[in-house]
């Protein structure tokens, strides 16, 4: 059975009124009552090149078997950003701030396709095909989001990897994931602490030796210092991509194939993979970020996880984009250089949505009053948090 008149029109544009008692009683009416049918509707959200017939297949008992709008096809960088380049052409994508380094640098949906498209080529000339997993390894930078729509955009599964890992940690996921492809940077400032990113990608790979499928890797210079970088193997990431072609057709991809593997923190062992599918995962995404967080069409969504994280892909990446919206990036600290650098952030990005740790919000706090009221917070209309209780502290601006 599927229900296609419970939700009213212009149910998907008018995102406030997804909060209505009466639009929640309906949503939740139709879910019990239909399940396959509610979330086929909530399929409606993103683009599909072929359309799915099929809400839920398999079974959580016995042979256990999960799969989600099968027989659907899409490719999920469409859903973030060639659908919306008609009537947000010019509307800003990503803001991405980067301490130390002037003002944020303004991506629109036109300006994102195009750099998507650029990578998208590049790796493509660099042989890597569909399903083939590539590995990303970058601060919170434009070309890490860039990076994961690109290989969204050429059916590669994006393995994001956290910054902080260790050379051995890095190398046992390289290893695991046969990656055949690496993004990452040369440094990274973390508050007065220096990262060394391409340092710790090399003894990775160092430590990781034959049993390891890598052949490329780019290297996005975030600083003036010298690279070390190997013949034949590296490349200067905007001196490569940046000379390919700005369009890149993309892969349709069947809802079940896989966007991206995401590994556990291997604190109670060896990491283990987790994979998300095309279809099941942005649909939650886009149907997430419209019912959690009342996305609407000017909202500026600031989500401080990293992306290494299940939260920064959805609420960094593809739950703000896929709703059409704005999304903001940085690798400022709350209180440093100065106290109050987060509101300033807010101020001068006119953010909406500020979406942090509640370890943030008490450092933020311990700051006093005065911090905050010397700041132009009117834009901010929504403090999320998440990863622990937030000990009384929670605060939602209306």
């Amino acid at each position: 059975m599927t229900d296609t008149t419970v939700i009213p029109t212009g149910f998907y544009e008018n995102y406030p009124a997804l909060m209505s008692a009466q639009g929640l009683d309906s949503m939740r009416e139709h879910a019990n009552r239909d399940p396959d049918g509610f979330w086929l509707q909530q399929a409606q959200r993103v683009h599909w090149h072929k359309k799915p017939t099929r809400g839920f297949s398999g079974s959580f008992t016995g042979d256990v078997s999960i799969r989600w709008f099968e027989d659907g096809q899409l490719n999920v960088s469409v859903c973030c950003l060639d659908r919306f380049l008609t009537e947000k052409a010019d509307q800003v994508a990503l803001i991405a701030h980067r301490e130390g380094h002037g003002p944020a640098e303004k991506l629109t949906y036109t300006m994102l396709h195009e750099r998507v498209c650029r990578l998208a080529n590049a790796l493509s000339h660099l042989g890597v095909e569909k399903g083939q997993r590539v590995a990303i390894c970058l601060p919170m930078c434009s070309e890490a989001v860039v990076a994961m729509l690109a290989c969204a955009r050429i059916g590669a599964v994006h393995v994001v990897l956290f910054g902080g890992f260790s050379a051995e940690g890095i190398a046992e996921r390289l290893v695991d994931s046969q990656a055949v492809v690496v993004i990452t940077a040369s440094t990274a400032r973390r508050g007065t602490k220096m990262v060394a990113f391409k340092e710790t990608m090399d003894a990775a790979l160092q430590r990781a030796g034959a049993s390891c499928a890598v052949h490329s890797m780019l290297v996005v210079r975030t600083s003036d210092e010298p690279v070390m970088m190997l013949p034949g193997r590296d490349h200067d990431y905007h001196g490569f991509v940046d000379h390919f072609e700005a369009d890149f057709v993309p892969v349709i991809m069947k809802a079940e194939d896989p966007l991206f593997m995401l590994y556990t923190s291997g604190s109670t062992g060896k990491p283990k993979a987790v994979v998300h599918s095309c279809g099941g995962y942005i649909v939650w995404a886009a149907y997430t970020m419209g019912m959690v967080y009342t996305f609407r069409p000017d909202d500026v969504l600031w989500c401080t996880a990293d992306v290494a994280w299940i939260t920064g892909h959805t609420s960094v990446v593809y739950g703000p984009l896929a709703n059409g919206g704005t999304t903001m990036i940085s690798d400022s600290l709350p209180g440093h250089p100065y106290p109050g650098r987060w509101w300033d952030l807010v101020q001068e990005n006119r953010v909406t949505m500020l979406f942090t740790a509640p370890t943030a919000v008490r450092s933020m706090m311990a700051e006093g009053d005065e911090v905050v009221k010397k700041r132009d917070l009117s834009s901010l209309r929504l403090l999320g948090v998440a990863g622990e209780p937030i000990s009384g502290c929670l605060a939602v601006v209306s």
